[in-house]
């Protein structure tokens, strides 16, 4: 590790322009391509579909940056581990889900599958549309490895997209991730016209969830009420941009799962997430009303009414429990 952070802090003091891959061309794998390419950076991007092999795409990469689906992961790491890479190459995951057979994290299995690597995560409130638009945004990059979490920010920051550093990549990427089931139930909000009152309510009782099982995990409380988990879940849960919210609204508007899918450009990754949570919550005993009454929506074992009965026909209590 050493030895990784002497690599990292050199490629920091260098002020070179750096090689790097990006697996991934859908929205945001694009929008992160364009800000390295605007700060003057060699960027390659690889996807299936894509003209390039990824062993071209991976050869010197001083980092590579998965923007993949999280279905895709496991594979495609699988794959990446064939190809020689150098001790300094850094990975940068920009994924936001679980493994729905392991529950892994995407940068777990990064890690896993590198355990001599630096692994950073990139997360926070970042509508790719937004970004391609070049309207302002701001993120946040995690790492066990300070050094590398700064290489990174180095390559994408600029007058237009502000990224932060942060000590718990576990908290970052699980802000990332958990929002998404909340953002579902926030479509479903707008969608039956609840109000705005309901809806704060709705998000920020969704907060409480995701800290609740982020603490479970090892994240610190703190991180959740930065970018990458408030900013995250504040943005995803106002803008019809969002995947998940649009799963949401949609749902509310009589739509079946099937038919939102069908039509969905792109991964809504709240969907398979919300049922990797459902099993952790009922396994660890914790209370996740929300997650609990998103995942029989998308089950279709409720309708949106009778989910939005369910939550406030609960007991009452203390809002926290000192």
């Amino acid at each position: 590790m050493s030895d990784q952070i002497y690599s990292t802090s050199k490629l920091k003091t260098q002020n070179s322009k750096l090689s790097i891959a990006i697996l991934g061309a859908g929205a945001w794998g694009m929008a992160l391509a364009n800000l390295a390419t605007a700060n003057g950076h060699r960027v390659r991007v690889w996807s299936r579909q894509g003209p390039h092999t990824l062993e071209a795409v991976l050869e010197n990469a001083q980092i590579v940056l998965s923007a993949i689906s999280m279905k895709g992961v496991s594979d495609v790491t699988s794959q990446v581990h064939s190809f020689p890479l150098s001790p300094e190459t850094i990975f940068v995951t920009a994924t936001k889900g679980l493994d729905p057979e392991t529950r892994c994290t995407p940068s777990q299995i990064w890690q896993t599958a590198f355990p001599d690597h630096a692994v950073v995560v990139l997360s926070g409130p970042n509508l790719s549309k937004e970004i391609e638009l070049g309207l302002p945004a701001a993120t946040v990059v995690a790492s066990n490895v300070p050094t590398a979490a700064q290489v990174v920010q180095l390559v994408f920051s600029s007058h237009l997209f502000r990224v932060y550093t942060n000590p718990d990549p576990l908290g970052v990427e699980l802000g990332g991730t958990l929002k998404n089931v909340i953002a579902i139930a926030s479509g479903v909000c707008d969608g039956l016209q609840l109000g705005t009152n309901a809806k704060a309510a709705l998000v920020t009782r969704g907060l409480t969830e995701m800290v609740r099982i982020g603490n479970l995990w090892g994240a610190n409380t703190e991180t959740f009420y930065g970018l990458s988990g408030l900013g995250d879940l504040l943005a995803t849960c106002n803008s019809p941009l969002s995947r998940n919210y649009q799963v949401g609204y949609q749902l509310a508007g009589g739509q079946t799962l099937t038919e939102i899918l069908a039509k969905l450009q792109g991964t809504a990754e709240g969907v398979n997430t919300c049922r990797v949570l459902v099993q952790i919550a009922q396994q660890q005993n914790i209370a996740m009303p929300i997650t609990e009454q998103v995942y029989r929506l998308l089950q279709n074992e409720v309708s949106p009414r009778q989910a939005l009965d369910e939550l406030m026909l609960r007991n009452i209590k203390p809002e926290y429990n000192y």
